[in-house]
């Protein structure tokens, strides 16, 4: 994580509830690792009680979902992270922890998310906004996830994930991209396609076979400008891409859809959504909003400029161990510092040209600069330096 998302100096409860109404919440999705601190907080002796519910009630519906016997408290105790097969215990973690500490900062503190100024979720994050909203149940949110969640994972077995980003700092024409993804899945030899939008300059894509390193040797036919392809070793459910057709899975989904118990009204705290890139739900259209969520990329970049542009001073990062969100926080911080100082070195002028999407991007967007200001607070961190025995 950044520096500029470091919760130095810890905000006291008072100071993070007068902060409320300028607060995002912001949800972690999947990850490589996702325990976080879960197994201290499992072992608190005011939080565990509350961790230990949670768990219990994921536990039983994983168990009710998949067939056979889940004991995500056990895993949690071992400290044992889940593999890319136990794909399903992680998906009930991720979501019954951010909502255990949702519960927890409610119990002990008084604060609650509904006196938030928004809220929005990275990936399966979404869900359990929803669920923290009032939107659905905790069984509605695992239920369409778990179900998909085998198919997903032997979809990743022969995936790889990548950061196509550009070294001019320009911005990356995402129509051009999506061309060139469809051209090499029109070859019908793997399918391509991108995950998420980081920034106007970088987003991740995933693809099956070779089609990271086909993209990779045609990337001068999406722009003109200097751009990489870095490649990352874990292996992702391709979620949020066309991946996911070849099972079915959107249909799928949208089927089980029509039997989920919530999903009629709006969510109690603004909801910005990273499939559409909007405030979407109204109460009526959830079922239609996660449809897009399953196999549209994840408008991340999206999110961030919606923070900074409705006045956010807090972001408040809910589940085990939150990356990605705030790892893009803290490089727009970083790089709008950078464009901001009144006297840079010489040496320093020269790398002006790395961000100069941003250069391009500030007179019309200045609610960016207000990225190194922001108070990140990782709500697992914070909550184990209470002082509450």
């Amino acid at each position: 994580m950044n520096d500029k998302t470091q919760t130095t100096p810890t905000l006291t409860r008072d100071q993070l509830a007068k902060r409320l109404g300028k607060s995002a919440f912001a949800f972690r999705g999947y990850n490589a690792t996702n325990l976080g601190r879960t197994p201290e907080l499992l072992r608190h002796p005011k939080y565990g009680q509350i961790v230990e519910k949670y768990l219990q009630r994921a536990s039983d519906i994983c168990t009710d979902v998949m067939k056979f016997p889940v004991d995500l408290a056990q895993r949690v105790r071992l400290e044992k992270e889940a593999t890319l097969k136990e794909y399903h215990e992680s998906i009930a973690l991720i979501v019954t922890m951010e909502l255990a500490q949702l519960e927890i900062l409610e119990t002990f503190f008084e604060i609650s998310l509904i006196d938030a100024n928004m809220m929005y979720g990275f990936s399966l994050g979404e869900l359990t906004a929803l669920t923290a909203g009032g939107v659905l149940t905790l069984d509605d949110a695992l239920k369409i996830p778990l179900m998909m969640s085998r198919d997903a994972a032997e979809l990743a077995d022969d995936v790889t994930l990548c950061v196509l980003f550009s070294r001019s700092g320009k911005f990356i024409p995402r129509k051009n991209v999506h061309r060139l993804c469809a051209e090499i899945n029109a070859e019908g030899n793997g399918v391509i396609g991108v995950s998420t939008f980081l920034a106007p300059n970088s987003m991740l894509l995933i693809g099956q076979k070779d089609t990271v390193q086909r993209l990779k040797e045609r990337k001068g036919e999406i722009t003109t400008e200097r751009i990489s392809v870095r490649v990352n070793d874990d292996k992702w459910p391709p979620l949020h891409t066309p991946i996911v057709w070849q099972r079915n899975i959107t249909d799928r989904a949208q089927f089980l859809m029509h039997t989920i118990e919530g999903g009629f009204t709006a969510p109690t705290t603004p909801l910005f959504s990273m499939a559409t890139g909007a405030f979407s739900y109204d109460g009526d259209n959830t079922r239609d909003v996660v449809a897009q969520w399953i196999d549209k990329p994840q408008l991340l970049w999206e999110a961030i400029d919606a923070t900074l542009a409705r006045g956010v001073e807090t972001v408040i990062h809910i589940g085990p161990q939150p990356n990605i969100i705030p790892a893009t926080f803290g490089r727009l911080a970083a790089n709008v510092e950078l464009l901001t100082k009144d006297r840079l070195p010489m040496h320093t002028l020269s790398r002006i040209v790395q961000y100069g999407w941003l250069s391009a991007v500030l007179p019309k967007r200045t609610n960016l600069l207000r990225a190194p200001s922001i108070v990140h607070v990782t709500l697992e961190d914070w909550l184990l330096e209470q002082d509450i025995a």
